[in-house]
């Protein structure tokens, strides 16, 4: 993991016109109501299992920050780390930062991960969960965008839906920041910038 150095007020200042500049998606209540919506949807799949949940960082930990108090079942929970963005707004190829140590052989994996965006990332964490041993991979993302509806790619458990604009907030960054809002903005570049 890279350290970023202080910014400076300029960078400082930059962040905060970006965030002026982008308009709200999804509100913090929004928010709030599709996390408590997804843990009941997951609790009546769930609740007689005895499902591994496994968090990808960075984006899923808000989700999993969110959801995990909300389920009322016993669960194990394991994270792994891939990227596809690093700090840019155009994905790349995946990069696999922390592979999980979890062992998944005959379990039930709950993948808990941001957004769904091309279903890039999540078809090859599935298919590798699936290749590991998991008996059932489901899915659970907090936000879906139109390119994944226009594919027919899916998630099992969605939150909410939204279009193909950059997003940012509730774990999704911007050039590394920004994950911390407590909601959904679209990214609108300020002039200048």
């Amino acid at each position: 993991m890279v350290v970023k150095k202080t910014r400076t007020p300029l960078e400082h200042a930059k962040h905060m016109a970006l965030l002026e500049t982008s308009p709200v998606v999804h509100s913090a209540a929004e928010v709030q109501k599709a996390i408590d919506q997804l843990a009941v949807r997951i609790d009546l799949a769930l609740h007689t299992e005895n499902p591994l949940v496994i968090v990808v960082l960075q984006g899923g930990l808000y989700l999993a920050g969110q959801l995990l108090p909300r389920l009322r079942f016993p669960l194990n929970h394991a994270t792994l780390q891939v990227s596809r963005y690093g700090d840019d707004i155009q994905g790349h190829s995946l990069r696999w930062i922390s592979p999980l140590s979890a062992d998944v052989s005959g379990r039930i994996v709950l993948l808990v991960d941001d957004v769904l965006d091309e279903g890039i990332t999540l078809r090859v964490l599935v298919d590798h969960l699936r290749g590991a041993g998991a008996s059932q991979v489901l899915t659970a993302v907090l936000v879906r965008k139109s390119p994944a509806r226009e594919t027919g790619v899916s998630a099992d458990f969605i939150g909410l839906e939204s279009g193909a604009e950059y997003l940012f907030g509730c774990g999704m960054d911007c050039r590394g920041y920004w994950r911390n809002l407590p909601e959904i903005r679209a990214l609108r570049e300020p002039e200048g910038v």
